[in-house]
């Protein structure tokens, strides 16, 4: 596989967005959620038994809507960080762009309905911000035209500075190591690491390689590279590599404890999502379709979300899904979306999906309720 093949699926996040608040109506067994557009059809499975993967256990028991929103993670139970136009900004002058406002990073209260801007900058779109595990820290990534730039915040001084330098030029992606480093692939070979005080260092094991992903668990580097996209667990302490006999992978998501690993894989003209231990012994797959994304863990490690868009009477149809680890049964929540990305509440009882239409990002919050049916 190409690196142009995996570009293609990671253009998307460099997409950024913006929002407010839309409605939903109800009828017996599911919830509409109205879109510009469009609309989204949410799957609630409250009194509806088996569905087509099983026996599902999880119900929708409520839906909140955000028109023109990029909602990328949660702070707190009540807070998430959010994305949005900025119009105290005025519109940008490039003219590609000269329809928009800036977007802006901002804290949002979803029971207040109040924001508090945390990052602005003039021509510059800002987005797909994650915190750092302790929360202390926000990654995100600012862009207009072309390839995104990186940035690190402090969210106590909202201080920040941008993942670059002598030893690393530009980069071509980050992601939380930990709650003091972020790990990326350089823009055209090779690897870095950055501190939360904004210095930066080459990962010499992977000099002049072309890497494509590339994740951190403790002491241990998963990266894939080469044709075949293999992915190679690489040992920081003895410099060891280890084929995980996985090829063509084009994403990687480490389990909350660690101890196992999502991968998001090509088999032909299809996708796989599997699940693995860490040195990927006993995969299974757990998802299969003609596009797989938005995936993500539940904090509890009990849930994951995924989109999936599939093949159902010559026509593909795209859902959001949570697989459940204790059952192993799949249970589709929403329906005709596409270009999704998830996260978690803290509590594991909300999930967010935010969509990409085209124009603009718009954000759902999906309150879950669980029980094990037999």
């Amino acid at each position: 596989m190409k690196k142009t093949q995996i570009a293609k699926i990671l253009c998307a996040m460099f997409l950024i967005t913006t929002a407010t608040g839309c409605g939903a109506k109800s009828t017996d067994d599911k919830v509409t959620v109205q879109e510009p557009g469009g609309s989204i059809t949410v799957i609630d499975n409250t009194d509806s038994g088996e569905n087509e993967a099983g026996e599902p256990g999880i119900s929708i028991a409520g839906i909140d809507t955000y028109e023109k929103l990029e909602i990328s993670d949660w702070l707190d139970s009540d807070t998430v960080v959010v994305s949005k136009e900025n119009e105290a900004l005025g519109k940008m002058k490039l003219e590609e762009l000269a329809d928009s406002y800036p977007r802006s990073l901002y804290l949002y209260n979803l029971n207040t309905k109040e924001y508090k801007l945390l990052m602005e900058q003039e021509e510059l779109n800002l987005g797909g911000a994650k915190l750092s595990p302790d929360k202390k820290n926000l990654l995100y990534y600012g862009n207009s035209l072309g390839d995104p730039s990186y940035y690190v915040l402090n969210l106590e001084s909202l201080k920040s500075f941008r993942i670059a330098g002598e030893v690393v030029g530009n980069v071509g992606s980050a992601d939380w190591a930990d709650k003091d480093t972020v790990i990326g692939a350089g823009y055209m070979n090779g690897a870095y690491s950055a501190g939360t005080d904004g210095k930066v260092t080459v990962l010499k094991e992977l000099d002049q390689k072309a890497v494509y992903i590339i994740k951190k668990i403790k002491d241990t580097v998963y990266y894939n590279t080469g044709d075949d996209a293999a992915l190679t667990a690489l040992d920081l302490i003895t410099g060891e590599s280890a084929d995980l006999g996985l090829k063509d992978v084009f994403g990687v998501y480490p389990s909350p404890d660690e101890n196992q690993l999502l991968v998001l894989q090509y088999s032909g003209s299809k996708q796989l999502l599997l699940l693995c231990d860490r040195d990927g012994s006993n995969a299974k797959t757990i998802a299969e379709g003609v596009e797989l994304g938005g995936v993500s863990w539940s904090p509890d490690q009990g849930m994951i979300a995924y989109s999936l868009k599939g093949d159902e009477n010559g026509t593909t149809v795209g859902g959001l899904y949570i697989y459940d680890m204790l059952t192993g049964k799949s249970t589709q929540i929403a329906v005709n979306i596409s270009n999704v990305t998830t996260c978690w509440s803290p509590s594991g009882e909300k999930l967010v999906y935010t969509q990409w239409d085209g124009k603009q990002y718009n954000s759902s919050i999906v309150a879950l309720e669980y029980s094990l049916k037999k």
